[in-house]
């Protein structure tokens, strides 16, 4: 039979970086008071869910997140922390501007930033644009993006200790959210509006799919 799963996908807390509107890929940014009360608050959500497993990235974000709720909850699942979770790698442009970046990878294409790149393109075209204007091309284009989160996934498949029906808890990423949006929320939720830190998304994974529950949930 074919295994469902709930992952309960939460936002990492607010970091320096999230303040200063800098893109934070794989770069390391800690939580700043606020990102903490994201995580608590969060954890004091989720306290009552028995969760059977829980998955991290290794960024230091995502592990702060992932500790507090965790401390919160009555289930005190295993964490695994593992680099198929990190967000997307934005290699040369880590920790530029926001805004600058996408106006370098989007602007030569006349959407000259992330929400007109997405409006007129895609989130996944907006990560081939902004490899191919990284003068190192070690950004992560959409195909490397997607062939490395997908790991992340099977991981959580491929857990034998997990069965049907189990809840997971899974600590993500701002764009990650959103390419998730993108891939399996068939359209009906609006791209051009980043999830909150902290936020609760829930998804359904089967050894087939992955469905889309609900987006961006914060209260």
């Amino acid at each position: 039979m074919d295994k469902g799963i709930t992952l309960y996908v939460v936002r990492h807390g607010q970091t320096y970086f999230n303040i200063y509107n800098k893109l934070q890929g794989w770069s390391n940014s800690p939580l700043t008071e606020a990102g903490l009360a994201d995580a608590r608050q969060a954890g004091q959500r989720l306290k009552d869910v028995k969760f059977a497993a829980a998955y991290c990235s290794d960024t230091t974000r995502a592990g702060q997140t992932a500790q507090t709720i965790i401390a919160a909850n009555a289930s005190a699942p295993k964490l695994t922390t593992a680099p198929f979770f990190r967000e997307e790698f934005y290699g040369y442009y880590e920790g530029t501007d926001m805004a600058q970046a996408w106006y370098v990878a989007g602007a030569p294409h006349g959407v000259p930033t992330f929400k007109a790149i997405e409006a007129k393109y895609s989130i996944g075209k907006a990560k081939d644009f902004l490899k191919a204007a990284d003068p190192f091309h070690q950004a992560e284009d959409n195909a490397e993006y997607w062939q490395r989160v997908d790991q992340g996934f099977d991981l959580i498949r491929h857990n034998p200790a997990l069965h049907d029906g189990d809840n997971v808890l899974l600590i993500s990423h701002g764009n990650t959210l959103l390419s998730l949006m993108e891939r399996y929320g068939q359209g009906k939720y609006d791209l051009s509006v980043r999830p909150a830190n902290g936020s609760l998304t829930k998804l359904r994974l089967t050894d087939q799919d992955i469905q889309v529950l609900s987006y961006n949930q914060k209260d």
